[in-house]
């Protein structure tokens, strides 16, 4: 079962229409959207890369959450630093190869708020495409901000998005974020390549019985109404946050946690480049 929106090929506008620099040469864009927060967005962000990178593919993640960023801590960043190379930035590589670039890593402390205003915020996601030396990308991961305000659309706008991967929790509001989110993509015609349930439940650990401790889900209903893919539901694992917290998700992640998410993504035709 696939999304209808899925068939617009090509996302938006063609990809040449969109300001990119010359040392950037980025394949494929996939945004990571959620309708609110605390689903665990960026979690799933940094699992995909993560799985991506080890299939042997060059992975970038532009953290949009500009405000509220945590792709840095994740990887392994707390306390480092973008540098330049003449007028472009170069983002920090973690130590498997994924590279990063966030708000936060232009902070002096990582703690420091960003106090920054809608036309600045919006200025800076321009600046993370296009006035990055990325290089050579197959894969760039967007994590967004939750809800699909004003920086959702300067994304959208600014960014030759290929498709969006939605991260919803089993609550009762999953199906009006949901609704949101495909809207949202309808208006700005690019794919939904399908929804991941986070936190769907925890396994007991003496017998490994599934518990659902926000309730029965609401995911199958809400997909089959939107005919959205079901890409992934994943436990809330107390020992997989804390290592995403000492910047370990790449050697705590286990294998094979979002098989259904990963083939969506490598399933999107790359764009052509000047060079091709």
């Amino acid at each position: 079962m696939g999304c209808e929106h899925a068939q617009a090929a090509g996302g938006q506008t063609s990809p040449s229409q969109f300001e990119e620099n010359t040392l950037s040469e980025v394949k494929r864009v996939i945004a990571v959207l959620s309708g609110k927060g605390g689903v665990g967005k960026s979690f799933v962000t940094g699992a995909i890369a993560t799985e991506l990178a080890r299939h042997g593919h060059k992975v970038g993640v532009l953290d949009a959450d500009i405000t509220g960023p945590s792709i840095p801590k994740m990887f392994g960043m707390s306390g480092r630093h973008v540098h330049a190379l003449g007028n472009l930035m170069l983002p920090e590589i973690s130590e498997h190869g994924v590279k990063v670039m966030s708000s936060n890593l232009l902070l002096q402390n990582e703690t420091d708020p960003v106090l920054w205003r809608g036309p600045v915020i919006a200025g800076a996601i321009r600046q993370f495409w296009s006035e990055t030396s990325w290089g050579p990308i197959d894969y760039l991961l967007v994590d967004m901000p939750p809800g699909t305000g004003d920086v959702a659309l300067t994304v959208f706008q600014s960014l030759p998005v290929d498709g969006i991967v939605i991260v919803t929790s089993p609550q009762d509001l999953v199906s009006m974020i949901v609704a949101k989110a495909v809207n949202m993509a309808e208006k700005m015609n690019v794919p939904i390549l399908g929804i991941v349930e986070n936190m769907s439940y925890i396994e007991c650990p003496d017998c490994g019985k599934k518990i659902e401790v926000f309730g029965k889900s609401k995911l199958p209903e809400v997909a089959e109404r939107y005919n959205l893919d079901i890409l992934g539901t994943l436990p809330i694992n107390p020992a997989l946050a804390e290592a995403c917290d000492k910047g370990e998700v790449e050697t705590a992640l286990p294998d094979g946690m979002l098989p259904k998410a990963v083939s969506a993504v490598e399933a999107i035709t790359p764009h052509e480049t000047d060079e091709a």
